[in-house]
């Protein structure tokens, strides 16, 4: 990588309905199945339409129009639907859509942010334009955030007297744009008693490195999703990495993708650490480990 590009991403195009089309990085993606008759979860989300058999272990079905805003899909729609099977944050979970229509691929400095006027009513992580149509990037974390709100709550994790002491005084800098992962990481950080700033996007974390360093005050761990529009985690580690003059952050790369490749791709471009997020445990470790060494 060393022009500084990031890798190109595949895209799974689909519709919820009959004009919107929205995507899913392939990554996440175990299988493309058609609709089959689901076994009935009892006292489930309303989106959650049934469970299904995916190879030996029962996997929870969400009908992923209605968990977004849109009407459930009817019965007779669901005869020509498909079940994508997806892996996120160490669960397997279906998602029912209408219609699955081809696998593209792009890059994410292409993707752009969804407008900030749409505040925390959008699952959307990302927009990006292909063929004169707008192809909607959905943050999956927050869906299943809202259809499993149990899943967001702060870590158990304790600290000793001797780490809240080491992580005291470190200037620690969060990325994500993804608001459920946002909060996730500073509902840990908050119940440590962990200071710490945080941003939405690679572009603006760069422009705060280089602010701080400047100011003599420079950011000793960077905390980064991979996946982010514009500037991806990737191309966030490799610009820091090529700024000679930048005293080096600790630099923490997670993603919601459980790939080998992704945590490869990671360490080739100078993170000293790759994480599947999220695990609050394993994120506190490498948030200690990172501020032992400074």
């Amino acid at each position: 990588m060393a022009e500084g590009k990031s890798l190109p991403q595949k895209l799974l195009l689909f519709y919820l309905n009959d004009h919107r089309m929205f995507g899913l990085g392939t990554l996440k993606i175990r299988e493309i199945t058609p609709y089959a008759p689901l076994s009935r979860l009892p006292e489930s989300h309303a989106a959650v339409v049934g469970a299904m058999n995916f190879r030996g272990s029962t996997v929870p079905v969400i009908d992923m129009a209605y968990a977004v805003g849109y009407p459930p899909m009817s019965q007779a729609d669901r005869q020509n639907a498909s079940i994508i099977v997806t892996d996120v944050q160490r669960q397997e979970i279906g998602f029912l859509v209408r219609s699955v229509r081809k696998i593209v691929e792009t890059h994410w400095k292409d993707v752009m942010p969804p407008p900030k006027s749409l505040g925390d009513r959008a699952f959307i992580t990302g927009l990006l334009q292909m063929d004169k149509e707008i192809i909607q990037l959905l943050d999956v974390e927050l869906l299943l955030a809202r259809v499993y709100p149990e899943s967001v709550n702060p870590s158990e994790v304790v600290l000793t007297d001797v780490q809240r002491e080491t992580l005291k005084g470190l200037n620690i800098l969060l990325v994500d744009d993804s608001q459920v992962a946002r909060k996730q990481l500073s509902d840990m950080l908050d119940s440590k008693d962990v200071s710490y700033s945080v941003t939405t996007n690679g572009q603006d974390a760069l422009d705060r490195l280089l602010e701080a360093n400047s100011a003599g005050q420079p950011v000793d761990i960077l905390v980064s999703d991979i996946e982010m529009p514009g500037l991806d985690g990737y191309e966030l580690t490799f610009n820091v990495r090529d700024k000679k003059d930048l005293k080096q952050p600790y630099i923490i790369l997670h993603t919601s993708l459980n790939s080998e490749m992704s945590v490869s791709y990671a360490t080739q471009v100078g993170a000293d650490e790759a994480l599947t997020k999220f695990d609050a445990e394993e994120l506190l470790d490498a948030i200690l480990k990172g501020a032992e060494k400074r």
